[in-house]
C-alpha cells in the first residue's frame, strides 16, 4: 500500500503525538527533531536530524515526503517559500505561517479583518513605547514580536518610569532586535481559545470555544466547553476564527487565543494565533469525537474532517508540569486507582521544574459532574508532579522558577 508520508518538522511533544493518529490511519509519521533526545524521536519509526534553520536540512527531509507540517512554528518563511517553489506540499504555507511568527504582522492582520484588537503599536524605543502609554493609559503590555511563549517575551510596563526601564529590550543584545509590540493591557475576565482545522479544499471544522486558565503565563487548565458563556459571544468567536483562517489561508489546526471582555464590542479580543495542535486543544484527545491531532493530519492531507461535538456535557485538560516527582511511572498506579476516568498522557521528557511534562483529560458526563472531574483532574496531576505527598502550591512555584518547555 502507497502510504502517504507526512514530515513534521519539530521532535516536541506535539509531533509526538500526532505519532498515535498517524498509526491508527495507516500514515508515515517523520519527524526533523535537533536532537535524538527529543520526545517525539522514540513515538516514530523514522526521524532525520537537523536544523529547522537550514534549508539543505529542510531539502533533505521534505525530498521524499507528501506533505510538510510543523511541530512549531519557528521554520523562516523565505525557507518555505523556496521548498514550495520546488514543488513541496507545505501546510499551512509562509504566507499565513507568518502571523503566528510575528505578533506585528498577526496585530495588523486582525485590524486588516475589522475583527477586535486592542490598541496597538510597533515602537522603536523608549520614547515610541512612553508616547504610546501617555496615549493609551497606562499599564501597557510590551512584547517581542518573535520567539514569545508561556509568558515569555512579555512584560507589563506600569508607566513611563518602568518604560524607561525596560530600555534594554529594545537593544540588539536583548535578542530582540528591531521593533517591538506595544500593546493596551486589556481589562478581561477570563482568556478563551477558538481552535479549528481547515483543509487546503477551504473546509472548516470548529470545536466549541473552551476557557483556558493561565497560571504564570502558563496554561494550567482547559475547561471545554467554556462554562457559561454567551452563546453569541462563542458565535461570534467561532466566527471570527474561521474568518481568519480564511482570510489568512491556514491549512490545518489553528487556535485563536482570545480575551473575553464582557460589555465591549463582541465580548472579546483577539490576543494570539497559533497554527498548529495547542495545548487549549489537548482536551480533544479524549474529549471529542475527533482529536485535534488527528483533525490536524486529516486537514494537511485535504481529507473529510471529522466531527468536533464533546462526547459528554464536559471535558477537562489538566497540565502536567515538572515538580518534586523524579518518576512519574511510580504514582500511576495510586493516579489511576484513585481516578479511572482521568485519561493520563505523558510526554517522555525528562523531568525539570515548572518543564510540561503531560497533561490529564477528564470527561465530564453531565454538567453536575464538572466540578468532581475538575478536582480529579487535579489530584491526579498533582500526583504525577509530586507525588504523594506533594505540596500544592509547588506547581505554580516551579512555573515561576523553570518556565514550561
Amino acid at each position: 500500500m502507497d502510504r502517504p508520508v507526512i514530515g513534521v518538522v519539530g521532535g516536541g511533544q506535539l509531533a509526538r503525538m500526532m505519532a498515535p493518529p498517524a498509526t491508527e490511519l495507516g500514515l508515515d509519521l517523520r519527524v526533523l527533531a535537533t536532537s535524538a533526545d527529543e520526545c517525539a524521536v522514540a513515538a516514530v519509526h523514522r526521524f532525520e536530524l537537523g536544523d529547522h534553520r537550514d534549508l539543505d536540512a529542510l531539502r533533505r527531509f521534505a525530498a521524499d515526503v507528501d506533505v510538510l507540517t510543523f511541530d512549531h512554528e519557528h521554520v523562516p518563511t523565505e525557507h518555505l517559500r523556496t521548498l514550495i517553489a520546488e514543488g513541496v506540499a507545505v501546510h499551512p504555507g509562509p504566507d499565513a505561517l507568518v502571523h503566528a511568527q510575528d505578533k506585528l504582522v498577526m496585530r495588523a492582520a486582525v485590524d486588516r479583518l475589522g475583527l477586535p484588537n486592542p490598541a496597538w503599536a510597533a515602537v522603536d524605543d523608549v520614547d515610541a513605547l512612553v508616547a504610546f502609554g501617555e496615549t493609551t493609559g497606562w499599564p501597557v503590555i510590551l512584547k517581542t514580536p518573535r520567539g514569545g511563549y508561556d509568558g515569555k517575551g512579555v512584560r507589563v510596563i506600569e508607566d513611563a518610569d518602568a518604560a524607561r526601564a525596560a530600555a534594554d529590550w529594545f537593544s540588539d543584545s536583548s535578542g530582540a532586535g528591531g521593533p517591538l509590540l506595544a500593546e493596551q493591557k486589556v481589562p478581561f475576565s477570563r482568556e478563551l481559545s477558538a481552535l479549528l482545522a481547515r483543509t487546503p479544499s477551504g473546509a472548516i471544522a470548529s470545536w466549541p470555544v473552551v476557557e483556558s486558565i493561565q497560571v504564570a503565563g502558563v496554561c494550567d487548565e482547559v475547561i471545554a466547553p467554556a462554562p457559561g458563556l454567551d452563546p453569541a459571544v462563542a458565535a461570534a468567536a467561532t466566527d471570527a476564527a474561521q474568518r481568519l483562517a480564511a482570510e489568512l489561508g491556514v491549512t490545518g489546526v489553528l487556535a485563536v487565543e482570545l480575551f473575553e471582555t464582557p460589555g465591549v464590542g463582541p465580548g472579546f479580543a483577539v490576543n494570539e494565533l497559533a497554527m498548529r495542535p495547542h495545548n487549549s486543544g489537548h482536551w480533544t484527545m479524549d474529549g471529542s469525537v475527533t482529536g485535534q491531532f488527528e483533525q490536524h493530519l486529516r486537514a494537511v492531507l485535504d481529507l473529510p474532517l471529522g466531527a468536533t461535538d464533546v462526547v459528554g456535557a464536559a471535558a477537562v485538560m489538566k497540565n502536567v508540569l515538572g515538580g518534586a516527582n523524579p518518576d512519574l511511572f511510580a504514582v500511576y498506579p495510586q493516579v489511576m486507582a484513585d481516578a479511572p476516568a482521568v485519561k493520563v498522557h505523558t510526554y517522555g521528557k525528562g523531568v525539570r521544574p515548572g518543564r510540561k511534562i503531560g497533561h490529564v483529560n477528564v470527561v465530564a458526563p453531565t454538567a453536575a459532574d464538572l466540578p468532581a472531574v475538575r478536582e480529579a483532574a487535579e489530584e491526579a496531576a498533582r500526583t504525577l508532579a509530586d507525588g504523594p505527598t506533594g505540596d500544592r502550591d509547588s506547581r505554580a512555584d516551579a512555573v515561576t522558577a523553570g518556565g514550561a518547555r
